[in-house]
C-alpha cells in the first residue's frame, strides 16, 4: 500500500454504489472485495481487523486494530492535500452501535483525529440515537435504509460553531452508499452552502466469481 492515492467515484464505478448519484464528490483510497475474508488481500485484511469490535478486546489479533487504524490514518493524510486537511471540517460516520453500546466503535473518529498533528477539525456533528445492525453482518433485507438512518440521525448542535467551510464524510467501506447519503442529507440541510465531500479507506467491489464465503 505504497503511496496511496484518492479515487474518485465516477461513471465507471457509481453503479456498484447505487445511492450515489453523479452530483456526489467521492473519493476512496483500497477496493475491499466482498465475498472474500480477510485473507484475500492486503485491503481485506485491514478491513477486516478495522471491524473488530470493541468487545472483543482483550482476545488475540485484536492489537491489530489499532494498527490498521493508524495505517488508515497516515494513507489518507498522504493522500490529501495538506491546505485542505487544515482548512475542512472531518465528520465521522456514526457506528451502528450507539453510545453505552458494548460495542459502541470510534474508529472512525479515531482515524480522522490521526490525520495530522495537531489533529484536524474532528467534529462528530451527526449523532445516532439508537443502535442499528451493522452492514457487513446484516443479512439479505436486512440493511439499514437511508429512510431509518435518517430517523435516527439528528444534528448536534453542541458541534456546529464556528461554522464549517468545507466538510468530508469519513467512513471505512463505501457499499450502496447508503450511510453516506443520510449523512450528506442531513447534513446539506444544516450548512446548504457548504461543499461537501466523502472520504472512504476502500470501496466495496464484487469478486467475478462469487463464493459463499463471509464478508469478514
Amino acid at each position: 500500500m505504497a503511496n496511496p492515492r484518492l479515487s474518485l467515484i465516477d461513471d465507471s464505478s457509481r453503479g456498484d454504489h447505487h445511492h450515489l448519484t453523479p452530483a456526489d464528490n467521492c473519493y476512496y483510497l483500497y477496493e475491499y472485495t466482498s465475498g472474500r475474508n480477510y485473507s484475500f488481500s492486503v485491503t481485506n485484511n485491514l478491513i477486516s481487523n478495522l471491524k473488530k469490535k470493541p468487545s472483543q478486546s482483550g482476545q488475540p489479533g485484536y492489537n491489530y486494530k489499532a494498527r490498521a487504524i493508524r495505517s488508515s490514518a497516515a494513507a489518507l493524510a498522504q493522500a490529501l492535500n495538506a491546505g485542505w486537511l487544515a482548512s475542512a471540517t472531518l465528520v465521522p460516520v456514526p457506528g451502528s452501535k450507539a453510545a453505552g453500546h458494548p460495542d459502541a466503535d470510534d474508529r472512525m473518529v479515531r482515524i480522522c483525529r490521526l490525520m495530522s498533528n495537531p489533529p484536524p477539525d474532528v467534529r462528530a456533528l451527526v449523532t445516532q440515537a439508537e443502535s442499528t445492525t451493522a452492514s457487513h453482518e446484516a443479512g439479505q433485507g436486512e440493511r439499514v435504509s437511508v429512510e431509518e438512518l435518517l430517523e435516527l440521525y439528528a444534528i448536534d448542535e453542541a458541534c456546529v460553531e464556528p461554522a464549517p467551510t468545507s466538510i468530508a464524510i469519513v467512513d471505512d467501506v463505501l457499499t450502496a452508499g447508503t450511510h453516506y447519503r443520510a449523512m450528506h442529507t442531513i447534513l446539506s440541510e444544516r450548512f446548504p452552502d457548504v461543499p461537501i465531500i466523502g472520504l472512504f479507506v476502500a470501496r466495496r467491489v464484487f469478486p467475478d466469481d462469487p463464493i459463499d464465503f463471509d464478508d469478514l
